[in-house]
């Protein structure tokens, strides 16, 4: 896709990824997404806005991923009838982006002709009615409960029969309900629905000054905080004109790379004890709680919360963590690579991980899945490498796929990825030079930005906007889990029920990430 194609000027953006911004009408918005569809160009991001109060209506906005970066997309909606031309028969994620987008603004698709569009409720489950709108301006505070009367979607036959799994798991995991339709134990078909850890967080930044956003986008998903709190930050430095200290942007992408780790750690053993391997689990998390632990003593936090703060970073390394770091990164190489001859050779868990919940590359291509789960099915997109992202064009970090597409490809990407994760770490502490470790931002910041970081799971992007008075008018984060909480519906197919906890954990999305 190459924006010169498309049938709009838009406006660049500053910021650390190539990003342009077009308000576009919302006919030009169906017809610009249907040529960049054309193009391979992804469905990055949805979401709506109340603009009533400045004497308009609504807004849809889109972002759209390509190799050479990203397009914001505007389109003016009426204030009495809020609706535009309905996105999913062109992105497969659409329908419950636009799903939660009318739950929480009003906002409606319509389909050409004949078509129908999914409106079922996303987010609501009976917690407001369907004819309130909590992220209207005008909304109110408290909302009485309603009947929740979900419709799935059957599937009839002989011998098929329904199988309601959750909300409510065993263990502490978050609250999902998967409705299994199977004949025997073969699954026929898979409908997720999601939702129920409703937070208000995109409501709770509209009350919110910039810099104090920072701390709430760090805890949108609290495996994934270093991501969250760098593409927040991006975003308001973007808007401010502000680039943070090469030492900075360094430390933030050792943060980063810490996380991924951290949390690759921690899925190979439930991998390991989910296929039957309890010891794989004793020694990954061994290990995964030697790293937490020097996160701890070196960043005052096992899980980096509040590391990054918009202008660099709130901890500098001195020359003994340093090396505590590098020397970490050596021992811990070792033993995954150790634990990896294990895995491999352990014939019982390679006949439970391969050709597991297969999602070929075509139909992840068809289905835009982002990220670890993307990159083992031969999807190459990793934010970390598009042009002029710093520190990571001095990294040169090598985007680690697979062809398989099934639980042995997942698992595979996870070990590669730590590998080159390490690298990249021993890297970071021979480049970082003496410096300052943040930038001051000014005491007001009024406009638009977009931030988008390559977190463990796959890109995090935040769109912000800030008013003249001070306060956030807009923030929405979005997970990567969007993208892919779809695909496990498809990986699913033709396996037998027993193995959808291990194709689920071979994802490993978030509940609560895409529920704001």
């Amino acid at each position: 896709m190459a924006y010169e194609y498309l049938p709009l000027k838009p406006e660049a953006i500053a910021g650390a990824v190539p990003a342009w911004r077009a308000t576009v009408t919302p006919v030009q918005l169906r017809e610009t997404c249907a040529l960049a569809a054309a193009h391979d160009a992804r469905l990055a991001a949805l979401w709506g806005s109340d603009e009533r109060d400045r004497g308009e209506g609504y807004a849809l906005h889109v972002t759209l991923a390509s190799a050479e970066g990203l397009l914001w997309l505007s389109a003016a909606l009426a204030a009495e009838r809020p609706e535009y031309p309905d996105l999913s028969d062109l992105f497969y994620c659409a329908p419950r982006l636009q799903r939660a987008t009318l739950d929480l603004l009003g906002i409606r698709p319509v389909a050409a002709g004949a078509l129908s569009v999914d409106t079922r409720e996303w987010l609501r489950h009976g917690a407001w009615p369907e004819t309130a709108y909590p992220l209207r301006r005008d909304a109110a505070p408290n909302y009485a409960p309603v009947d929740d009367r979900y419709a799935f979607v059957p599937v009839d036959g002989d011998g098929v029969h329904e199988i309601p799994v959750g909300p409510v798991h065993a263990g502490t995991i978050e609250p999902g309900h998967f409705r299994f339709s199977v004949v025997g134990e073969k699954v026929l078909r898979l409908e997720a629905r999601l939702g129920y850890t409703h937070k208000g967080i995109e409501k709770r930044f509209e009350q919110m000054r910039p810099i104090e956003g920072a701390r709430l986008a760090a805890r949108v998903s609290g495996d994934s905080t270093v991501a969250y709190a760098w593409a927040y930050a991006m975003a308001l430095e973007s808007i401010a004109g502000v680039t943070p200290p090469a030492r900075a942007l360094l430390l933030r992408a050792l943060l980063l790379e810490r996380e991924r780790v951290a949390n690759h750690l921690g899925d190979l053993g439930y991998l390991g004890n989910d296929g039957g391997l309890a010891f794989g689990l004793a020694q990954f998390m061994r290990l995964k709680e030697d790293w937490l632990r020097l996160n701890a003593r070196l960043f005052g936090h096992r899980y980096l919360m509040d590391q990054v703060v918009p202008g660099g970073v709130a901890r500098d390394v001195d020359h003994e963590g340093g090396a505590a770091l590098v020397a970490q990164c050596n021992t811990l190489e070792a033993e995954v690579k150790t634990l990896r001859g294990v895995y491999d050779e352990h014939a019982g868990l390679q006949d439970r991980f391969i050709t597991c919940g297969r999602l070929t590359p075509e139909t992840a291509a068809r289905l835009g899945v982002i990220g670890l789960a993307g990159r083992a099915s031969r999807q190459s997109w990793d934010a970390r490498v598009r042009p002029g992202f710093a520190p990571y064009a001095r990294l040169a970090p090598r985007p680690v796929t697979h062809r398989n597409g099934d639980v042995a490809a997942r698992v595979t990407v996870r070990f590669e990825e730590i590998f080159e994760s390490l690298r990249l770490m021993r890297a970071i502490a021979q480049m970082l030079e003496p410096g300052a470790i943040v930038a001051a931002l000014p005491a007001t910041i009024a406009g638009s930005g977009l931030g988008f970081v390559e977190g463990w799971r796959g890109e995090v992007l935040i769109a912000l906007e800030t008013g003249a008075d001070g306060r956030i008018r807009r923030c929405h984060p979005h997970d990567p889990s969007w993208q892919n909480w779809p695909a496990i519906e498809h990986a699913v197919i033709g396996n037998i029920v027993p193995d959808f906890p291990l194709i689920n954990k071979s994802f490993n999305l978030s509940y609560s990430g895409p529920d704001l």
